[in-house]
């Protein structure tokens, strides 16, 4: 074999050592009291074999290979979920090369997220540090837009290819807004200061996304038919989501926003699940009667109009729990994505009881969007995204001890903890009068 046949064939093979998964390792994590959210915890044993949980339970088998992780006397909980995310997509806000979570043009529902996710971004390292194991990266778009598909990714990994879980786990829509209630994620105000054009501008937009799934709809019917159609990757992506193979993030903020995105998707009898929700306190039971699951914005924002309470946001989860309301937290951000754990505390005192607060930022967003087969929880068979703790996740004294992801054991190191050692060591100088 020649000497370039031999360089190239090293290259390739390094090439491929590098885009393959790190080494499966079977880890047991002893002693510690877990929290699986499906039952009473218990005080036991978690095994993760091959990336996923291998058993769960008071007295289970331990293979002999298996690294023991001691967790006497601390916590055993699902990693947390963060399901409403740019992390990866954006890295400074105000420098444009750093950010990708938009795309040219309001329709793109063929565009994954996953393509555009920076694994190298700093944002990652601090969120896991935090006890967020996953997230799902939400593409941004104009009002009335269809900005892609959002994409489920494992906070750990060098490739994208290592960390994505679902690429195309939903769909992200921003239902036009109608004036009122706030921005939605990625979405604009109606605009205008002539009523009559407002609403012009509203149906227009409505009217748009109507003739996409319509479009969706005849396009799947042409290929189960057999017809001979040219391949669509936008109506491909579009009938996933009117066949109902995938749901829609459907980004909505304030009462009558709200009410109009439930009853139009509804009406077109979509997989969905309601994103934002500022405001949705005032029509919570109406929700409740329809089943409407919501994906929260941040509690700890201000009030969505200067007549609203202080503790608006901070009572809006609560209000809706207790009208039998399935919701979930998110952070619609990338660099705030570690405070997650923090924006269900602050509803805590406001109504919200703990054991919701811990299962809408840990397994009812998984539950939503029809993902807990894989996450969610601590069961035998799914992705072993785990975490222990010192105390209540909830508690922002608390620590995150031990960190799994994917099956691999993650270092809690990041940027945040790095600059903290370094300037908590500076040398203290002493001034000479």
């Amino acid at each position: 074999m020649s000497r370039r046949l031999v360089t190239v064939a090293a290259s390739l093979a390094l090439a491929v050592g590098l885009a393959s998964p790190a080494t499966a390792q079977t880890y047991a994590i002893q002693g510690g009291t877990v929290h699986t959210l499906n039952g009473e915890a218990f005080v036991g044993t978690v095994v993760i074999r091959d990336g996923r949980i291998l058993a769960v339970g008071p007295n289970v088998d331990v293979p002999a290979e298996a690294e023991t992780v001691d967790a006497t006397g601390r916590h055993v909980y699902p990693g947390m979920f963060d399901a409403v995310t740019t992390i990866g997509l954006t890295e400074v806000g105000a420098v444009d090369v750093t950010n990708d979570s938009r795309e040219q043009g309001d329709f793109n529902p063929h565009l994954q997220a996953a393509t555009a996710v920076h694994p190298a971004t700093e944002h990652i390292p601090v969120a896991r540090a935090n006890g967020i194991t996953h997230a799902m990266a939400v593409p941004e778009g104009g009002n009335g837009a269809i900005p892609g598909q959002a994409s489920l990714i494992g906070l750990d990994g060098w490739t994208v290819e290592e960390m994505r879980i679902d690429p195309g786990a939903a769909m992200s829509i921003n239902y036009p807004t109608l004036g009122g209630g706030g921005r939605g994620f990625g979405g604009g105000r109606g605009g205008g200061n002539d009523w009559s054009e407002v609403e012009r501008r509203y149906e227009e937009r409505v009217a748009q996304l109507d003739q996409w799934l319509e479009a969706g709809r005849r396009y799947s019917q042409a290929v189960t038919a057999g017809a001979d159609v040219r391949r669509d990757l936008k109506l491909e992506a579009i009938a996933r989501v009117v066949n109902g193979e995938i749901p829609v993030l459907l980004s909505a903020n304030g009462e009558r926003n709200i009410r109009n995105a439930v009853e139009w998707a509804e009406g077109q009898s979509l997989r969905y699940v309601i994103t934002g929700g500022r405001e949705a306190w005032k029509i919570a039971d109406w929700l409740g009667e329809r089943d409407v699951q919501l994906i929260l914005s941040p509690t700890q924002a201000m009030p969505s109009g200067p007549d609203e309470s202080y503790s608006e946001a901070y009572s809006n989860p609560g209000i809706l729990h207790n009208a039998g309301v399935k919701i979930a937290f998110a952070t619609f951000g990338s660099s705030d994505s570690r405070l997650l754990p923090y924006e269900a505390a602050m509803a805590v005192p406001f109504g919200l009881p703990v054991d919701a607060a811990l299962d809408a930022i840990m397994k009812n967003g998984a539950e939503m969007l029809g993902l807990d087969d894989r996450i969610g929880t601590i069961e035998a068979g799914k992705v072993a995204n785990v975490i222990v703790t010192d105390g209540n996740p909830l508690e922002i004294q608390t620590q995150i001890t031990e960190l799994f992801i994917l099956g691999r054991q993650v270092s809690t190191d990041n940027k945040h903890k790095s600059l903290w050692e370094k300037y908590r060591g500076r040398p203290t100088i002493r001034v000479i009068s």
